[in-house]
């Protein structure tokens, strides 16, 4: 088959592989309960198994699968490598394409409740959005080198294979590194990028504001406390896939703790992202088994980018740029230190809800943000 055909895709689990699902849930081996009352020592025990015991007993899989498959999803290879990706077109002649780039422990699911949004109204887009390497139904890297900037290159392919000659990126996570780097490959087809946020540090010696002290410091105590699972998947990502690619229990509770810690809520998580949300995006991981893959994108690149979160670069970008900081956000940068890697920011705003998950968690306002940054590169 020619590696450059775009061919269809419809998702069609055996419900052999939900049975098992179903079974391995019922049969886990649940540790003892935390020595404390909070979330300090990880996701607590009553929390997860409650979770587990609806994923088994009362989640409907096939829903999920019937909505995916309403939507038109597709599969091409690019550099050797099985790209899965989204492609939502609008009805609007004057829409713009956009490709939209999830990060870790995230998938396309996160962008579900935006996709229709995006695609209607005067300010429309027809929207793209893949699968990382390694991440849901794309194939896995057999070899090392998929690092962001490959990823970036492959995007870059992948909206001139669809025809678009100007398009917008937006991403966050792993998708901000992505999509900057795509800006940087790819300028004279890039109208614009959206960032949440954009990545980007101090001059060394420079005099910090209140503000920027606050964002370092909330920075350091993540070092500290939150990244345990940034220094096991960036070195031993392997050993960890075992357990995770054989635990259901353990994948939940591995991708659940970062979802509570992340997201923006009041101590009721399910008040941003029902139950439903959360196992469907468990299942981009689960069903493929792809904790291994999808961890070893930080073994690739995760030191690269981390170095963005304190050194000062001249690593800029020209094209131009919309930033949407949503507050329970980590890194949180100021605009000056932004401005510097970022010249040309035409929409830069501070929300007041939302977190690390933004689409997923408050759609409306990730749509509003969007549509107010294209605005400024549109014809």
């Amino acid at each position: 088959m020619d590696d450059a055909a775009v061919t269809r895709f419809q998702l069609a689990i055996p419900e052999e592989q939900l049975a098992d699902l179903r079974e391995r849930l019922r049969r886990t081996r649940w540790p003892e309960a935390a020595t404390v009352p909070d979330w300090s020592q990880g996701v607590p025990l009553d929390y997860v198994r409650e979770l587990c015991r609806y994923w088994a007993e009362e989640y409907d899989w096939r829903a999920t699968e019937a909505r995916l498959n309403a939507l038109p999803q597709f599969r091409t290879t690019i550099d050797g490598l099985g790209i899965h990706f989204l492609h939502v077109r609008s009805s609007r002649p004057d829409a713009l394409p956009l490709v939209l780039t999830h990060g870790w422990p995230g998938s396309v699911v996160e962008f579900l409740k935006v996709i229709g949004p995006l695609t209607e109204g005067p300010d429309a887009f027809h929207v793209v959005c893949p699968s990382l390497p390694g991440y849901g139904f794309s194939d896995k890297p057999a070899t090392t080198g998929w690092n962001v900037e490959r990823i970036a290159g492959a995007w870059k392919t992948l909206m001139a294979r669809l025809g678009y000659q100007r398009y917008g990126a937006q991403g966050g996570d792993w998708g901000t590194t992505i999509t900057t780097s795509l800006a940087q490959q790819d300028p004279e087809h890039v109208a614009g990028i959206h960032l949440t946020p954009p990545l980007a540090a101090p001059l060394p010696g420079e005099e910090l504001t209140a503000d920027e002290h606050a964002s370092l410091e909330a920075l350091r105590r993540r070092q500290e406390w939150e990244d345990g699972y940034s220094v096991q998947q960036s070195t031993r990502p392997q050993t960890l896939g075992y357990g995770l690619v054989d635990s259901p229990a353990g994948l939940c509770a591995w991708l659940l703790e970062k979802f509570w810690t992340w997201s923006d809520h009041d101590g009721d998580l399910e008040a941003v992202l029902a139950r439903d949300d959360l196992l469907d995006n468990l299942m981009f991981y689960w069903l493929p088994g792809t904790a291994a893959s999808a961890a070893r994108l930080y073994w690739e690149s995760i030191r690269d980018v981390q170095r963005l979160f304190t050194e000062s670069t001249v690593d800029t970008v020209e094209v131009p740029t919309g930033c949407s900081i949503f507050p329970k956000e980590l890194p949180r940068p100021s605009r000056r230190w932004a401005q510097r890697r970022y010249p040309d920011i035409r929409h830069w705003n501070e929300l007041d809800r939302g977190g690390h998950f933004g689409a997923f968690e408050q759609p409306e306002l990730f749509v509003g943000e969007v549509r107010q940054f294209f605005r400024t590169v549109r014809p």
